[in-house]
């Protein structure tokens, strides 16, 4: 019998190895072994959906008309109701039918703004440590070079754009900012975006902001949209942490019509867009808003999070294990405990007492001596958790 040869396109082995796989054995061992886990390392809300949304989904979903092919650039409502979004919460006017976008999802829209301008070779600004599919799905997929850009803790986690040789600089089509930041948790100054704002322009390089977590800020603190200083630029957003709707995979890009429609091209050719009941189901939450305050549907988990992020951070701290409380995300990122080897090594020592985080290398080189926690689980499984994490410390 003819067995025949199977290649895999070169770009495929320019992605690095599954960096969790000694991780997930682990973690299947000790299910196998009926070892209670506490899993505080994937980033997906634990809490459900607002019902004011699942309610109007239910509506939009029996409607004959909204069974049909979505476009792929979104429903013209949906679109209105994003532009009128950002009017609300940042006072930014936006053309609905030229300057947003629908994409499914945060991650499909960061990966395949890139297919739209980055050809082989091509240089990108990447941060790291990073949200992994900037340096791989994006880029290395689309067979450009990424630069990696450090977030170090001396400098907020923010890029030192300055330190970047001006002739990297040149060379760059494309930089991804994140803030607030996954994994750091770290926030931007507003001096900042308006600074990234000049070097682009001075070296002609498209800035991709993704803003999934806009509006995951504790306190009186409100993320700022890069829009607010330019239209030169997009910016990517979802209903993914917004509305505790990461598997409906609905989302937008806003900014620069020009980039938006290099992104409309690409996504013509491949998927025909989201549901349109998803589309309007979010709209009803988005409508929430009538004015710069988060509604209650938002401000009402966020006071959750707050509560779970004290405790865990607080916990930490009391056993010795140094922790700053981050303004927003629902993670904490912080350096594993003096006199542990390395991330990976700390993550399975925690795994073998039950509790399971994310090594900080999983994000990229520079994430290494660090671990990020993720605040999904409720305050008496995080208090257990704290119970469980003193036993390795002390």
């Amino acid at each position: 019998m003819y067995i025949i040869k199977i290649e895999y396109a070169n770009r495929l082995g320019r992605l690095p190895k599954y960096i969790f796989a000694a991780i997930e054995e682990l973690k299947e061992q000790k299910k196998k072994e009926g070892m209670d886990l506490i899993s505080l390392g994937i980033g997906d809300p634990d809490l459900p959906t607002p019902n004011v949304i699942i309610e109007e989904l239910i509506k939009q979903v029996k409607l004959p008309e909204n069974q049909n092919y979505p476009s792929s650039m979104g429903e013209q409502e949906f679109r209105e109701a994003i532009a009128k979004w950002n009017k609300i919460r940042y006072g930014i006017n936006l053309n609905p039918s030229t300057e947003v976008s629908h994409v499914l999802g945060g991650k499909e829209g960061v990966a395949n703004i890139a297919r739209a301008f980055i050809n082989p070779g091509d240089l990108v600004l990447c941060p790291n440590p990073g949200y992994p599919v900037y340096e791989n799905g994006a880029t290395k997929l689309c067979d450009g070079e990424p630069y990696l850009m450090p977030l170090k803790k001396e400098n907020n986690f923010l890029p030192e754009i300055e330190a970047i040789d001006k002739e990297v600089l040149k060379k760059a089509k494309l930089i991804y900012l994140n803030y607030p930041n996954n994994p750091t948790g770290a926030i931007v100054p507003r001096d900042y975006l308006k600074k990234m704002i000049d070097f682009a322009e001075d070296y002609n390089f498209i800035i991709v902001y993704d803003n999934p977590y806009s509006e995951f800020t504790y306190g009186n603190y409100i993320a700022p949209s890069i829009l607010q200083f330019s239209l030169d630029h997009v910016e990517i957003n979802s209903a993914s942490k917004m509305f505790n709707m990461t598997g409906f995979r609905c989302g937008w890009i806003a900014g620069n019509a020009e980039i938006i429609e290099g992104l409309r091209k690409v996504k013509s050719q491949i998927d025909s867009g989201g549901s349109i009941f998803i589309q309007k189901a979010l709209i009803k939450g988005l409508n929430e808003y009538t004015s710069q305050k988060k509604p209650e549907i938002v401000a009402e988990t966020m006071r959750i999070y707050e509560k779970r992020r004290d405790v865990l951070v607080n916990g930490l701290n009391k056993m010795g294990w140094k922790t700053e409380k981050p303004k927003a995300t629902f993670y904490i990122w912080t350096q594993i405990p003096e006199g542990e080897e390395n991330s990976m090594e700390f993550t399975k020592k925690l795994i073998n007492v039950g509790v399971i985080i994310t090594p900080g290398i999983g994000f990229g080189r520079y994430g290494e001596r660090f671990v990020r926690f993720a605040l999904t689980k409720s305050v008496e499984r995080i208090n257990e958790a704290l119970e469980r994490i003193e036993k390795i410390i002390n």
